[in-house]
């Protein structure tokens, strides 16, 4: 009788908290009735809840029970990482923060619960031959609240059918499709609750019962996405929680679009540099390091800009070298200079598929100099589909970008950060998820959505405008704010 009691009170009281929280308007307060040996759960708005003993064999239960749970447990603390990150790189007033905050609270609560059950399985007596569970059973009192049953041209109440205005809570039956609990007003549908056989959706309804408006679509107890439905589609901002990544952003029409950068003086912006920022041909044109502001973000970041572009720079990368041959003859002068107005600088160098990463990173060590507190080095790595291939393949070209890095960071003791295309990374990079948890990524993506893969740094633009420089400029964003950049320097600047 104890361990029936305690085995039955570990499963009653998870059942509780998951139904208390789905049930928020209507709390079940509990009874124990002793000689009936069940419990009686009864809500304020006249739901009963009966829960008697049943025995199943423990060891399968058990084992069936831990694996679900520890699974659940490892995607929630994947999704928990993700949300961390967001909430990282973002403020509390763009859009989207208070949705992930939202559910970044309810996510910890679902880990804790997780590891609570997950505690109680294993303190369980495996050896014994049964474990108390509980069987459910529901019913419901004559003093609940009527809701009308809506037909075609009306609708059922209190046991009669009339075709008066549908006003309150009522359920609608769907051809092949499960019931809808809803609200009209005015005879309209206005919001409601369906399940299908994968998710469950609540939020705002179009009067034909798809999702309009804003809602939430869910699996179990966790949120899979909110934000803006049209047609029964996502569209407009909404915050995706499915799989591993977490994508809050612009949809149109199911397809997720990215994320839209507002431009605010807040934000950390960067350019990269090279020969071509001097002139072409026999014209030279210098850099007048005092003046330096940006003023115009491209052709398509300037849609994002609030009020009128005029920016600080508050890094600059500048080229170095290229393969083993190619030095960017303005590299020196540059850097110094760089440094001699306080600007926080690194250098990159661009890769070759027709030498070897090793002799390509020794070349790079020797043209290019590292003193305390730069930018963290940069591998450019822009191949074609076919210079790819003419270098015998994606697994080839891998072994020699990571030969590089490795070289690099063993010689300047700091990680160096890998610069990509979105083509390279929609086709390359995804097949390589040791890369991207270990390097940070500086992506180039010229369009009014940001990457959709984490990143140090965004080329949001080539053909920018910096004052005080001649022609057109990559202009750059750090993917978090002024705290956020301190911080990646404290870590990741050579030391």
């Amino acid at each position: 009788m104890v361990r029936w009691f305690f085995h039955s009170t570990i499963v009653f009281l998870l059942f509780v908290g998951y139904y208390a929280e789905s049930q928020r308007k209507a709390p079940f307060v509990p009874t124990w009735t002793v000689d009936e040996q069940r419990y009686v759960l009864r809500s304020a708005d006249g739901y009963e809840v009966s829960l008697g003993p049943s025995l199943l064999d423990s060891t399968s239960v058990v084992s069936r029970h831990k694996t679900a749970y520890q699974r659940e447990l490892d995607e929630l603390l994947k999704r928990q990482e993700e949300n961390d990150y967001y909430l990282s790189v973002h403020r509390v007033h763009e859009e989207g923060y208070n949705v992930v905050m939202k559910q970044q609270e309810n996510v910890k609560q679902l880990i804790a619960k997780h590891r609570l059950l997950l505690s109680m399985l294993d303190t369980l007596d495996a050896s014994s031959s049964t474990v108390a569970l509980l069987r459910l059973t529901t019913s419901r009192r004559i003093s609940a609240p009527s809701v009308f049953l809506v037909t075609n041209g009306g609708n059922w109440q209190y046991g009669h059918y009339t075709k008066r205005m549908k006003e309150g809570r009522g359920v609608m039956l769907r051809n092949e499709e499960s019931p809808l609990l809803g609200r009209w007003e005015g005879d309209t549908l206005i919001s409601g609750t369906f399940t299908t056989s994968t998710s469950h959706y609540h939020g705002q309804l179009s009067s034909v019962g798809a999702p309009q408006g804003h809602g939430q679509l869910m699996t179990g107890e966790r949120t899979d996405y909110e934000g803006h439905f049209s047609g029964g589609l996502q569209d407009g901002f909404g915050v995706s929680f499915s799989g591993e990544q977490l994508r809050a952003g612009e949809w149109r029409y199911g397809r997720f679009l990215g994320e839209r950068m507002e431009y605010t003086s807040e934000r950390i912006y960067g350019i990269d540099i090279s020969k071509y920022q001097h002139g072409k041909g026999r014209r030279y044109y210098p850099i007048h390091w005092n003046k330096l502001r940006i003023t115009y973000l491209g052709r398509t970041g300037n849609k994002g800009v609030k009020g009128t572009a005029n920016y600080p720079v508050s890094f600059i990368y500048i080229k170095s070298t290229e393969g083993t041959t190619i030095r960017n003859k303005y590299y020196l002068a540059d850097y110094r200079q760089a440094r001699r107005y306080g600007f926080r600088c690194g250098a990159y160098h661009f890769f070759s598929t027709k030498t070897s990463g090793e002799k390509q990173a020794t070349f790079f060590l020797k043209q290019t100099r590292f003193a305390k507190g730069d930018l963290p080095p940069v591998l450019d790595v822009e191949p074609s589909d076919r210079q790819i291939i003419a270098m015998g393949g994606i697994d080839v070209l891998w072994r020699e970008v990571l030969a590089w890095m490795h070289k690099v960071e063993k010689s300047t003791h700091t990680i160096p950060v890998l610069y990509i295309s979105q083509n390279f990374v929609n086709k390359y990079l995804r097949q390589r998820p040791d890369i991207k948890r270990k390097y940070h990524v500086w992506i180039a993506r010229y369009g009014e959505y940001k990457p959709d893969v984490r990143l140090a740094y965004w080329q949001l633009c080539s053909d920018g405008r910096v004052e005080g420089i001649q022609g057109d400029v990559d202009i750059n964003v750090f993917n978090g704010y002024g705290d956020q950049f301190e911080e990646f320097m404290q870590k990741e600047s050579i030391q």
